[in-house]
């Protein structure tokens, strides 16, 4: 399993420590298990306290079906789980649930259901929501084309550690958008974000140490890397 997902669900789990105390027992042994690979332990814990209403575990059990673990693969099912948790102000719910219509991932695709839940878990304070609203804003998708709110939105999400928001920060400087252009500003987003291994901005932070400084063992450097990736203008730019 990606650590990316078992961090995620062990912080799900902490979180419900804090908020629910009486479920912090099941959801400690559950998260135990989901780091392990038993997900039919971690499902049997999570469901009944789901059942229960507790919308850290709901948001859990979409989080579950989404990815398959423990249980089919299951868009329906994750949408379920998600919706319940989103209803009741999870901010990590609402983010998925926003994906989902934003893609049309298990649902009809629909730009202003994905704005509503995306501004919802935004308010909230929830990094991935604020960098894909900033996306929507910049590439006009739900809502009038705005490089100010973009930019808005990235950098709120940026400044909490969100990679591509940094990436997306890092574009708007070095070609000038929404905010005059910015070589330095540009490098410093590029590297924070390439330095969380977003592919996009270690290929952007290639392209400015080539083309910039001429410092070309740095640019292959950073090529190679989001090359290994799959990021095609990292491979483009290491095969010149």
């Amino acid at each position: 399993m990606k650590l990316t997902l078992k961090c995620a669900f062990a912080a799900i789990l902490l979180t419900l420590s804090f908020a629910a105390p009486v479920a912090a027992g099941p959801f400690e042994d559950a998260s135990v298990a989901y780091v392990k690979g038993d997900y039919a332990t971690a499902l049997r814990l999570i469901r009944p306290l789901a059942d229960q209403g507790v919308a850290a575990a709901q948001y859990a059990l979409g989080f579950m079906y989404d990815n398959g673990q423990g249980v089919p693969q299951n868009d329906a099912e994750a949408l379920k789980w998600y919706r319940l948790a989103a209803d009741q102000g999870d901010a990590r719910a609402q983010s998925h649930l926003e994906a989902m219509y934003q893609s049309g991932h298990g649902v009809p695709q629909n730009d202003a259901e994905a704005l509503k839940w995306y501004r919802l878990a935004a308010a909230q304070g929830n990094a991935r929501a604020q960098a894909n609203l900033g996306v929507m804003y910049h590439d006009g998708q739900g809502v009038p084309q705005n490089d100010a709110e973009a930019l808005k939105w990235y950098r709120l999400a940026a400044d909490q550690g969100n990679a591509q928001a940094q990436a997306n920060l890092g574009i708007m400087y070095e070609k000038g958008q929404g905010v005059p252009r910015n070589a330095a500003e540009a490098m410093r987003w590029y590297r924070l974000a390439a330095d969380l291994g977003n592919p996009r901005a270690q290929s952007g932070l290639g392209a400015m140490y080539a083309d910039g400084q001429g410092d070309y063992v740095s640019a292959y450097m950073w090529f190679t890397l989001s090359a290994a990736q799959g990021y095609q203008n990292g491979i483009k730019n290491r095969d010149k």
